[in-house]
């Protein structure tokens, strides 16, 4: 994990194809089975997976906290880029896809207005540890899928 002034960066390698790393991605019957920090569930209300889509979701705490999340989707190219923006807090999440053989490369940036921001969302809601939580979801729903 990087932190670099407004952005918060990992990259992954995941043994699974880049179409299956594809399909978690963009099918909401696949992103509810692993979306969220350790102990959260997720329930998508809407996904319109195309540029300018909406994409709402609640994240479930384990304390039964509800997290509303809004995003608009601002690129898609198939296979290789998904970019979205999310709003409350805002930043703009870049997830790029590379093939690397039968493995697939992540790597997933999430862009913050400032500073200041991105070290307000890492200690309120503890972002940097839940997006290593959530790759290592994905990584362990990608390993059920073989």
């Amino acid at each position: 994990m990087e932190l670099e002034g407004r952005q918060l960066k990992m990259a992954r390698i995941f043994k699974a194809p880049i179409e299956l790393v594809w399909e978690a991605w963009t099918k909401p019957e696949h992103l509810v089975k692993w979306w969220g920090p350790n102990g959260f569930t997720t329930t998508i209300h809407k996904m319109d997976f195309q540029e300018g889509g909406e994409w709402k979701l609640t994240m479930h705490g384990p304390d039964g906290t509800n997290y509303p999340n809004r995003s608009i989707y601002k690129e898609i190219i198939p296979l290789k880029k998904i970019a979205f923006e999310h709003f409350n807090p805002h930043f703009i999440t870049t997830v790029l896809f590379t093939a690397k053989g039968q493995d697939t490369q992540i790597d997933w940036r999430m862009l913050f207005d400032t500073p200041e921001m991105l070290e307000t969302v890492i200690k309120a809601h503890k972002a940097d540890e839940g997006l290593k939580q959530n790759l290592e979801k994905l990584s362990n729903y990608l390993k059920s899928k073989k």
